[in-house]
């Protein structure tokens, strides 16, 4: 047994089957999500260790290969985390001082601050209450003349409509940035999330299917687009470390523009590839637990779980439960008697407009975003949950609702 240093969780490495389990699932608290990780990726990582190449080398390009290739992209640029995908997306939009980008309230904090990282303005756009995702007539309320592109997220793997963005973006003369953070393995319209894209930003931190500890990824159809991201996240260098390393002949590099220090590391895109290899199958458990969960869930009153949309297919990064809004004692008395019970759960989405770093924020009313993030909670959902874990959470969502 071994501590997880990034979730704080002690969990079973002995296996890398999804089958394995602990051998008392009773006996500890049952955490909000374990990372699949396992000798492979130990091995993968001593391997790049070992082969003397531990920065931006030759594994990060072949983790580049295999996410394009995943995600139906042209290409794929490999960052240090889903923020910075976000911020080097914005910039080669051209966006910058004087400009609006319309972006969903209902996100990570991370989705607005890159925005301003690019010194443009986040302006907070309404979502559609069963998804959690911005749309054409939430954008369209909130867009002014200054606007100049739309983030839309794929918030906790349910896949926005995108088809829907992209037809109005493309009529408001908008480009549409997608924050696919969670989305590894969701689908539209039965093709991967990210597939046809002008830009989509991708997280693999520990909370999300693909983990490599931290790093991001940014995939695009636009070959420019794509070398100039390799430029930029590598101090706007013309030539790479890996690219001066491979020549015969000394390689001078010149500094094309102000650049950033946003590069991943071999041994994460060596973690990264084993867990790619891996997707399918955390995929699949993840939508076997999430349909027992809607099964167990459907007499308890006063909840609506997450479900996918009509157009597409959620790979269920987070199970999370809307309360309605007399629910006993509200979501944070929930929270605490499902903590007595010994769950682990969280509370929903944050709201970044109601943060003090967005205290000013432009923008009208969110009733949908605040509605959402004060009335949901995450539920556990990792690929060795058992059913005796699964019915402890429900047992405890059944007390505590009265049914």
């Amino acid at each position: 047994m071994s501590t997880d240093h990034a979730t704080g969780h002690t969990t079973d490495r002995g296996s890398d089957s999804p089958a394995g389990r602990p051998a008392d699932p009773t006996a500890d608290r049952i955490p909000v999500m374990i990372p699949w990780l396992g000798e492979e990726e130990a091995r993968a990582a001593s391997d790049a260790v070992l082969s003397g190449w531990v920065a931006q080398g030759p594994r990060v390009a072949a983790f580049e290969r295999a996410f394009a290739e995943r995600t139906g992209a042209e290409h794929a640029v490999a960052v240090s985390s889903c923020t910075t995908a976000l911020h080097l997306s914005l910039v080669v939009l051209g966006i910058g001082p004087g400009d609006e980008v319309v972006v969903p309230s209902l996100s990570f904090i991370a989705t607005a601050n890159a925005v301003r990282y690019a010194g443009a303005e986040p302006v907070f756009a309404d979502v559609d209450l069963a998804t959690g995702n911005l749309t054409t007539a939430t954008v369209d309320a909130v867009r002014t003349p200054r606007t100049k592109a739309v983030l839309a997220v794929h918030q906790g793997g349910v896949p926005a409509d995108v088809h829907a963005l992209r037809a109005a973006c493309a009529d408001w003369g908008l480009p549409l940035v997608e924050d696919a953070a969670c989305a590894i393995g969701s689908t539209v319209g039965g093709k991967p999330v990210g597939h046809g894209a002008l830009l989509a930003a991708w997280s693999f931190h520990p909370r999300k299917l693909v983990t490599t500890g931290e790093g991001g990824m940014i995939t695009t159809d636009d070959a420019e687009w794509a070398a100039r991201l390799r430029r930029l996240r590598e101090h706007g260098m013309n030539a790479s470390a890996a690219q001066r390393h491979a020549s015969d002949r000394p390689l001078l590099e010149s500094y094309l523009e102000v650049g950033f220090n946003y590069r991943m590391t071999d041994i994460q895109a060596a973690v990264g590839l084993v867990q790619l290899g891996r997707l399918d199958t955390m995929i699949a458990r993840r939508r076997e637990l999430a349909a027992r969960y809607d099964e167990a869930l459907r007499d308890v009153p006063g909840l609506t779980p997450v479900r996918d949309p009509g157009h597409g297919q959620s790979n269920f990064q987070s199970y999370w439960v809307l309360l309605d809004e007399d629910f006993p004692g509200g979501r944070d008395a929930l929270l605490g008697a499902l903590a007595d019970a010994g769950v682990s759960a969280r509370r929903g989405i944050m709201a970044a407009h109601l943060e003090p770093a967005y205290a000013d924020h432009p923008g009208g009313p969110l009733p949908v975003t605040e509605r959402i993030s004060r009335d949901s909670l995450i539920l556990p959902l990792f690929h060795t949950m058992t059913e005796i874990q699964q019915d402890r959470v429900v047992a405890a969502l059944r007390e505590q609702a009265g049914g």
